[in-house]
């Protein structure tokens, strides 16, 4: 496995990039409403990324994707696209997803959004799937296993009720927008690769309501669950530091 070691003048590059992709999804949360179209969102983070922050919407292009945001509705696990049909409803759970490359490095980030009033299940669903992905990243600093990360992550989520999707998993992330290691969101403390400072990667857990199994859509890209049930996903680049772990991609205005 070749893990990309960051120098400290690096990871702070990597800040940047992380930080203007916080800001996009700060940006856009005002607009997430009922009867806006998922086509509409992604139009305005284009725009915020290109004209506003001088900089690269990672998504477009990337591997045939056609969008700048992936736009996951309710039942959608990841890599929902875009839509002018794709109309938001009251109560709909929504993630969203972007990358932004500025100076050559990537930042990724995702967070959850309401539109309208959600039910009390999908609310639950959003939270525990925050504390999770924290919890994971509380586990992170040198010395420690991916598997700790992944353990913190399934103990939490499986103790409220949820499931863990397992198709799907973070990523070591630079100038590359996926490298070595790949980061499980479930696991066995004590095992996995070893954490060592420098190391840049996602933890970005996605918990469903009902079972785990999930399948992809005919646009080879939408990932659904194969039960219908609801889906959440957070998402933060985390750096491993000399003494735990700094978030690079902290949404403004939120305690991470």
């Amino acid at each position: 496995m070749a893990i990309t070691i960051k120098t400290p003048l690096q990871v702070q590059a990597m800040r940047e990039a992380g930080r203007l992709a916080a800001e996009v999804l700060e940006m856009i949360g005002e607009y997430v409403q009922p009867g806006v179209s998922t086509e509409e969102l992604d139009r305005r983070c284009f725009e915020h990324i290109t004209k506003v922050q001088k900089a690269i919407p990672a998504n477009v292009g990337y591997h045939g994707f056609p969008k700048t945001l992936c736009t996951s509705i309710n039942g959608v696990v990841c890599h929902g696209i875009p839509s002018p049909k794709e109309i938001l409803k009251d109560g709909d759970i929504v993630n969203i997803d972007v990358t932004v490359i500025k100076g050559g490095w990537h930042g990724d980030t995702s967070r959850m959004y309401y539109a309208g009033t959600p039910s009390d299940d999908a609310r639950r669903l959003v939270d525990v799937t925050l504390e999770s992905m924290m919890l994971g990243i509380q586990a992170v600093k040198p010395g420690a296993q991916l598997g700790d990360v992944g353990a913190a992550i399934q103990a939490h989520a499986e103790a409220a009720g949820f499931s863990v999707v397992r198709d799907f998993c973070g990523h070591g992330i630079g100038k590359k927008y996926h490298e070595d290691p790949q980061v499980l969101h479930y696991g066995r403390p004590g095992t996995g690769v070893r954490l060592k400072e420098g190391m840049v990667f996602t933890i970005e857990p996605m918990l469903n309501l009902g079972k785990p199994e999930v399948k992809v859509l005919g646009d080879e890209w939408t990932v659904v669950t194969v039960d219908g049930s609801l889906s959440a996903q957070w998402e933060h680049t985390v750096a491993v530091t000399s003494t735990g772990y700094d978030i690079l991609t902290p949404w403004p205005g939120k305690v991470n």
